[in-house]
């Protein structure tokens, strides 16, 4: 399967619609689709490119996993949490918007998005998850803004091209391991509201 065409009459794509069509490089999903299941692409190794259309209200978990030929994705203000393990290991991806629509990035979100150079962290943002971007080794500086109150467990471990990160002045807490492993890290500021830093937080 190299290409499919969803008709205008679909409101859902399943869990587990396309998973492991590698073969698959691109796909139009129509506007009246408002969900994304769990798995729906994973491991569609072959896609470059998706559009997902502003009728979309929820991503499921692991929706594109392992997703290595994608480069670029939109998503739409619609949208309001990126779930767990979305864009898990989609090595390719170097640029994403995050809408600011969105006020969670769920655990694992990005994960092994190792071809991510810079990512726009929103004033709607709240929570960052566990693991969220653990392992994005092509991130070099990340701005935390101040709507955002804790930063999850491992959320930037390993992240070992981090040079800079602003930390908001609403966080206070800072995960175990948060930024453990970020051996390009020369200095960091902790803001007065920090209540708890976790257990190897650096």
């Amino acid at each position: 399967l190299t290409s499919v065409n969803i008709g205008n009459s679909v409101t859902e794509i399943g869990e587990n619609a396309f998973k492991g069509c590698t073969g698959l490089t691109s796909v139009s999903i129509p506007d009246l689709v408002t969900k994304i299941g769990e798995n729906a692409f994973a491991s569609c190794e072959g896609l470059t490119s998706i559009n997902i259309p502003d009728s979309v209200t929820k991503i499921s978990r692991s929706a594109f996993e392992g997703c290595e030929g994608l480069t670029s994705i939109n998503i739409p203000d619609s949208v309001t949490k990126i779930s767990w393990c979305t864009f898990y290991d989609c090595t390719g991806l170097t640029s994403i918007n995050i809408p600011n629509s969105v006020t969670e990035i769920g655990s694992l979100a990005f994960e092994g998005c190792t071809g991510l150079t810079s990512i726009n962290i929103p004033d709607s943002v709240t929570e960052i998850g566990d693991g969220a971007f653990e392992g994005c080794t092509g991130l070099t500086s990340i701005n935390i803004p101040d709507s955002v109150t804790e930063i999850g467990w491992c959320a930037f471990y390993d992240c070992t091209g981090l040079t800079s990160v602003n930390i908001g002045n609403s966080v206070t807490k800072i995960g175990d391991e948060a930024f453990s492993g970020c051996t390009g890290l020369a200095s960091v500021e902790i803001p007065k509201s920090v209540t708890e830093i976790g257990d190897y937080a650096f």
